[in-house]
């Protein structure tokens, strides 16, 4: 699926429709440049969860939980993961196969750990359609 947004509150609202449809379990990877929009949308997700707590990167802390919605949220940041075996030690697994939803940023630095089935997001800028413009594309989900 494509979708295209013109303003933030466009992104922060596909991701609000994306938490509300979100079960547990389900992994999604989201991948953009910097500045793209990753967060808004994160954002978005953690609204549509019912989230109600500031959502912001975790670069620094590589994951940030939020469990005051309807399902659990683990928010992954892996720019700044040095090896895998960092991924080992903040104990990957039991997010990614807990009961809660996972967004993992930068999913392509630790792809050999993702399972099948993660729902992959691409967020793009496209200067020339305007500055705030995003193309949105969702791959592995039927809905």
């Amino acid at each position: 699926m494509i979708f295209e947004t013109y303003q933030p509150d466009e992104t922060l609202e596909l991701g609000v429709r994306i938490g509300r449809q979100a079960k547990a379990g389900q992994i999604y990877t989201l991948t953009g440049d910097l500045g793209v929009g990753k967060t808004v949308f994160t954002q978005g997700i953690a609204k549509g969860l019912g989230i109600t707590e500031p959502v912001c990167s975790p670069t620094f802390t590589i994951v940030q939980e939020y469990d005051t919605g309807r399902l659990p949220l683990y928010h992954f940041d892996v720019y700044r993961i040095g090896d895998l075996e960092e991924m080992e030690e903040i104990g990957y697994d039991d997010y990614f196969f807990g009961e809660g939803i996972c967004l993992v940023e930068w999913a392509e630095l630790i792809e050999e750990l993702l399972p099948d089935g993660c729902i992959r997001i691409t967020i793009l800028k496209e200067p020339e359609k305007g500055f705030d413009y995003r193309r949105i594309i969702i791959e592995g989900t039927d809905e």
